[in-house]
């Protein structure tokens, strides 16, 4: 039986996910697709449950005729000890954000560094992937590395304020991408790494609404460098908007989240979504947060 004669009901669970845009990206490419796709944010927070309870929340889902969920914010890690199947790369990186249920069957994937590598090849098509400056190395920073590496970067410098968390990862990488380099470095380093990069990309929280301002002094960031944000409230941060007034290719939040829910979609429904539709829509959900009211 063809997708199209199907409904879809799927959700998003995770702390504070309440305001998240990713529900309204998903019922609208279903809508314009012709499917019945209702999507529903789970919020943890709301419902005064902790992370550990994404196990039930699954085997719910799935009782209740869930065809999916997206999973967030604590639980990305805590999902896996749940599920009957992961697809190879999120079980390298250890965390899963789309749980698909089929027959029964609880079956984990990771579109976070699909997400970002679909931004990179779409947004910032042809740049130079010798040597990368990577701006934290947390759980997105994580998924972001993957991307890169996956991309074909040759030299990856990792930089983190948690020196321990920035070696574990860049040596956890090393053992997927033997022929590549990786390289845990500090912020002192940044003065001799930039002059030496292609690119820049920033996976840490500044630069949003609740913690503005730049990740580095951006004397460093010349106008043959590209620079890529995850950051995508605003959708204009410093960083994007002063690295465009240099000249720069930049790659905006954006684009990784939207890239984050076309892959979700095609997994839940095993339909292509057009992202550049996706976009648009995206573009114009964050437009409308942005008017004062």
């Amino acid at each position: 039986m063809s997708n199209r004669a199907e409904s879809f009901l799927v959700g998003l669970v995770g702390d504070g996910v309440m305001p998240s845009l990713t529900p309204p990206m998903h019922e609208r490419e279903g809508d314009v697709q012709g499917l019945r796709y209702l999507y529903r944010p789970i919020d943890l927070l709301e419902l005064g449950l902790p992370g550990e309870s994404v196990g039930d929340l699954l085997r719910s889902a799935y009782r209740l005729g869930f065809n999916g969920l997206n999973i967030t914010h604590p639980c990305k890690q805590m999902v896996l000890g749940h599920l009957d199947e992961v697809s190879p790369d999120a079980r390298r990186l250890g965390a899963v954000n789309t749980v698909v249920i089929r027959e029964g069957r609880f079956i984990g994937h990771n579109t976070d560094f699909s997400g970002f590598a679909a931004a990179l090849a779409s947004g910032l098509p042809g740049a130079k992937l010798g040597r990368v400056v990577q701006l934290g190395a947390g759980g997105a920073g994580s998924a972001v590395a993957y991307a890169l590496l996956t991309a074909g970067v040759r030299e990856l410098d990792l930089v983190d304020m948690d020196s321990a968390r920035c070696s574990a990862r860049a040596a956890e990488l090393t053992g997927f991408f033997p022929d590549q380099k990786i390289t845990a470095r500090t912020t002192a380093e940044l003065p001799h790494l930039m002059p030496l990069a292609d690119g820049l990309v920033h996976c840490t929280p500044v630069g949003m609404a609740a913690h503005p301002g730049v990740p580095l002094d951006m004397s460093l960031v010349e106008s043959r460098h590209w620079v890529a944000d995850i950051v995508y409230r605003p959708i204009e941060t410093e960083l994007v908007r002063e690295a465009r007034a240099k000249g720069c290719d930049v790659l905006d939040g954006g684009r990784m989240a939207v890239g984050q829910a076309a892959d979700a979609f095609r997994i839940f429904t095993g339909l292509d979504a057009d992202a550049d539709r996706m976009r648009a829509h995206f573009l114009e959900l964050v437009a409308a947060e942005e008017v004062p009211a």
